[in-house]
């Protein structure tokens, strides 16, 4: 792949950022009276931005060398996505948390929920069209492309990963709330990274029902039982599972 089409993929990412940044800056200062919309489009936003940078991430994973170059992006825009949504969850399993907690309330979980899905839908359409512009070398090819089949192992082995990347990740968002914002999402970028490493060439490592479906909508459609359990279902339950250990078993035991 040339560099230059790497180069032209790399600004599109950063006019996405840029755009959204924009976006979410001027929902803070134009609704600061109407609570609900202001919540749903920042989570929206950010999730857009998650999705979108990914998806076209994706079409950069076979950039030599092979696999540092795709892991040096990953470990980059999770860092940058970090500094630049505070405050945002952009992962459905990541809204699920509190509102088991009793930390959030089901009406404002299930908004930010559906405006984590709405984004991620958001996001597919628009890196199709802009894919469908050919714009860079990566494009060209990628709208042709059906299911592209991440689940490199079988159904329930899937499902295990998936399960246990979400009560990792989970976890660790939890253990890291009260260190320093600027040393947090550094070691967020390296769990990830670690993360796919280590499963991304089974599952893809998403462990985010919201990306999962922006990245694989195709698979979700012929498939949609066995997907919907891997990356649904088993980061849900991994969630409910971090919660459970979180505030049931480890105040009993400290």
């Amino acid at each position: 792949m040339a560099v230059g089409g790497v180069g032209r993929s790399l600004l599109l990412l950063a006019g996405i950022v840029a755009a959204v940044g924009l976006c979410r800056r001027l929902t803070r200062r134009r609704l600061r009276t109407r609570q609900r919309l202001r919540t749903f489009l920042l989570e929206m936003f950010g999730t857009f931005q998650i999705c979108a940078c990914t998806n076209e991430l994706c079409l950069l994973g076979d950039v030599e060398p092979t696999p540092h170059t795709a892991l040096t992006l990953t470990y980059g825009f999770t860092v940058l996505h970090g500094l630049t949504l505070p405050g945002s969850t952009c992962n459905p399993c990541g809204t699920l948390q509190p509102m088991w907690a009793g930390g959030t309330s089901v009406r404002a979980g299930g908004l930010k929920i559906a405006a984590q899905f709405a984004a991620a839908a958001l996001a597919r359409a628009f890196m199709r069209f802009i894919w469908s512009l050919e714009m860079a070398e990566p494009h060209s090819g990628a709208l042709s492309q059906g299911c592209s089949n991440p689940i490199q192992t079988t159904e329930m082995q899937a499902f295990c990963i998936e399960l246990l990347f979400s009560v990792v990740f989970q976890l660790t968002i939890l253990r890291v709330e009260s260190i320093n914002p600027k040393y947090k999402v550094h070691l967020i970028a390296l769990l990830i990274t670690m993360l796919v490493y280590a499963g991304g060439n089974l599952t893809g490592a998403i462990f985010n029902p919201a990306l999962a479906f922006s990245l694989h909508a195709n698979c979700f459609y012929e498939r949609f039982l066995s997907y919907s359990l891997v990356y649904w279902i088993a980061p849900s339950l991994g969630t409910m599972l971090v919660a459970v250990i979180w505030d049931e078993l480890l105040p009993r035991i400290s």
